[in-house]
């Protein structure tokens, strides 16, 4: 079902951007792939940036909240109510991340495998494409590049850096709960540890991976700057 469904379209949509592409250039058709894919998210996305935003807005109403009510049931009550008259749900990001992860480990299984071309995974209407250029804006796609490697990550953590909120010191002279810690440090390790796993990751396989996360992220920067400003607005 996963190669029915995300895989097999993607594989031959990748070969189908090569083949029109003029020089059959694999850089422009991983760029144009990206953001296709990223364009028919958007909705999904958009959705769950902003989920994000407004869930931000409410911290200082979670801490009022939390000082007030010292029972953990009632804090949760609390905070239940205060999600339900704000008509904010806060499951929805992880939600509409859940949906999108097919297409995501597809997206990135297809930049691993896709650049061989196998004729057994192509559609009857695709053609193999005659002419496959691996060289994009001076780099071969073909090779791993450290460069590439190195701007996926750092885009990677300045895309965290805007989406996952900081958490709060505990404050001087009081131990910090169990949560908030743990909240800390999940925080921490998605904005410093990720990023590295995705230096790693791009430089082991190949650039194409590298240009695939490298657009990604620019994409979802962007995003995550028009939902920021439009808040404001």
């Amino acid at each position: 079902m996963f190669n029915t469904l995300f895989y097999k379209p993607l594989y031959n949509a990748l070969v189908f951007l090569v083949d029109v592409i003029p020089g059959g250039n694999i850089g422009v058709a991983v760029v144009v792939l990206t953001l296709v894919v990223k364009f028919a998210l958007f909705p999904l996305s958009q959705k769950s940036v902003k989920a994000q935003a407004n869930m931000r807005k409410l911290e200082p109403e979670l801490k009022k909240i939390k000082e007030k009510y010292k029972d953990q049931q009632e804090q949760a009550k609390q905070t239940m109510e205060l999600y339900k008259k704000t008509g904010i749900n806060p499951f929805s990001g992880c939600f509409l991340l859940l949906l999108q992860l097919p297409i995501i480990f597809a997206l990135y299984y297809v930049f691993f495998q896709g650049l061989k071309f196998d004729t057994s995974m192509m559609y009857s209407f695709i053609h193999k494409p005659d002419e496959v250029n691996m060289w994009f804006l001076g780099l071969d796609l073909a090779q791993k590049s450290i460069l590439l490697a190195f701007l996926a990550a750092v885009t990677q953590y300045y895309q965290l850096h805007l989406s996952v909120p900081a958490v709060p010191k505990a404050e001087p002279g009081k131990e910090p709960s169990f949560q908030e810690e743990f909240s800390r440090n999940m925080s921490l390790q998605m904005k410093y540890i990720f990023p590295v796993m995705v230096f790693f990751i791009s430089y082991s396989i190949s650039s194409a991976i590298a240009l695939y996360w490298l657009v990604s992220n620019l994409f979802s920067i962007g995003q995550e700057l028009y939902v920021k400003q439009k808040m404001k607005a």
